[in-house]
Formats: structure tokens, sequence, C-alpha cells
């Protein structure tokens, strides 16, 4: 779908060949996030899709002060340099403040722009002076083709080296609704575009530990028609127990089901990729 590639580790992000970026929505304990990036290895040995390992230092974004927010910026950044040491998974990571792009920068690969925080100025240019990938998810509340703001402020800020993540819409209360034209709108852009299709599925206003705080039956339905819309790579978070996970526990996969979940999105990528330039601009 992109006109530009983008290079994550030893990943063509735009490329014909799609990627995925994976793991737990927040850190938690070690063993865990070592237990996912294994079995992550051992689904991208089998399956052939490369992987960005993603996991999240701090969630600034909890509806209570209750709910677990991540173990910081120091001890989750030392957790994701222990993944990338032993299993060699490019690393991404969120951030919240701009004071936190350089210590994050040391480590990780793509530094994520959160959807809530798109437009703040402070915080894109920091992350894009960092010379890092900087991934920009699409704010719920933003037009698609409105997305050439942010990605204006990195490129004025020395960096080109940007991918966009779509992660559907608010609508009505307490939804979200993924309009397969933000993904055609977000290419024009020219830079890779990935669907997030796990926070896609989300219902705010739920807490996550609850189960009707996500539908996971509409994943496989919406993965599909955004692979089928040519998009460039998937997000799907992933976890060894959902209904335990600290953060996002009703929209995560168990990443037991991610291997058969992924083969017929490679399949269909295949398809696209075969007649992605068979038609003419018919705008």
């Amino acid at each position: 779908m992109s006109q530009k590639i983008v290079r994550v580790g030893d990943i063509e992000c735009g490329s014909d060949e799609l990627f995925l970026i994976s793991g737990p929505c927040v850190i938690e304990d070690e063993k865990i996030m070592m237990t996912v990036a294994e079995q992550l290895r051992e689904i991208q040995e089998r399956v052939g899709i490369k992987i960005i390992y993603k996991s999240s230092f701090q969630k600034d974004n909890r509806s209570s002060l209750d709910y677990y927010n991540g173990p910081g910026l120091e001890k989750g950044i030392a957790i994701l340099a222990k993944v990338k040491e032993q299993f060699g998974f490019p690393l991404l990571t969120d951030v919240h403040y701009p004071d936190q792009c350089a210590p994050v920068a040391e480590v990780v690969d793509v530094i994520q722009i959160p959807a809530y925080l798109c437009m703040q100025t402070m915080l894109v240019t920091a992350a894009a002076k960092t010379g890092r990938v900087v991934n920009i998810k699409h704010g719920q509340f933003l037009a698609p083709e409105n997305m050439k703001h942010p990605v204006k402020k990195v490129e004025d800020s020395g960096n080109d080296q940007i991918i966009l993540t779509e992660r559907g819409y608010t609508f009505g209360y307490n939804d979200l609704v993924v309009d397969p034209r933000s993904f055609y709108h977000m290419a024009r852009t020219n830079y890779p575009v990935v669907f997030d299709v796990t926070h896609a599925i989300r219902k705010y206003g739920i807490p996550s530990a609850d189960a009707k705080g996500g539908a996971r039956e509409y994943l496989p339905v919406l993965a599909r028609a955004g692979v089928a819309a040519g998009v460039d790579g998937l997000f799907v978070e992933t976890h060894t127990c959902p209904s335990e996970a600290l953060c996002d526990a009703a929209s995560q996969l168990d990443i037991r089901y991610l291997e058969e979940f992924l083969k017929p999105l490679l399949e269909l990528h295949a398809v696209e990729v075969k007649y992605r330039n068979t038609l003419p601009e018919l705008a």
C-alpha cells in the first residue's frame, strides 16, 4: 500500500511482505514477557511473518488510579532490552512525555505516539528528533486525512521514518468503528499503514478486566477486512492468559490462537499484493 519503505531491524515496512507488531499490552513480570517473546519467535519461524515486539512501560490513560499502569520507564526498558538480547526482535514502545523519548530511543527501534496524543507537538517532535522510527497512532477524534499534520511535524523535525497506525474512531457512546476508507487516506501520505485490530474492539467506559470491555468475535472479520484493503502491517496484542492480563484483558488475543489467526491473513495478503496494481486510480 505504501510507497515508502521504512526499515525496522531486518523488516522492510511498506514492502510486499506483511509484518506484525505484537506482545503484551503493558509490561508485566519478566516471566510473562519472556514467555510471550519465546512463543512469538516460534510463530515467526513457523509462519514466516516478521515481528516487532511491542509492550508499554507506562499506560498513562487508564480510567482509574486503581488500575495498573506499568512498571515505569527504567524497569520497563530494562525488560524490553532483555527481550531484544535474547530473542532478537526489534522493539516498539510508546511514550507520553517528551523527556521519555531520548532514554527510550537508546533501546527501542520504534517510538510510538499514543492515539490520544498524536497532535501533541512537543511529544511528536521529541520522538522525531531521536532519529528512531516513529509510529503515530491515529487519534480516535481525527479525520484520517488530517494525519498529514502530525506526519508533517515529524518530517519538519528531520525524520522521514514514519509508520501510521489505525485503531478505530469513537462512534456514539463507548464504541469504536473502523472505516476502511481510513486506510486509503493514511496511505496517501506514502508511509506504511498498520491496522491495530485488538484496540479497535475495545469498549470505552467498560473496564478491560470485564469481559464486556472488548468484542473479540470481531477480530477475524476486522483483520481480514484490513488486510484485504491493503494494510502493510497488523498490530495484535497477545498474552499467555488474557483474562488475567493487567491491561486490556478483554481485547488481547490468547497467544495460543495467534498462529491460526494469522494463516488466512497471510493468504489474503498474497492475493491483495497480486492485484493491488491492476486497477487505475479511480478518483
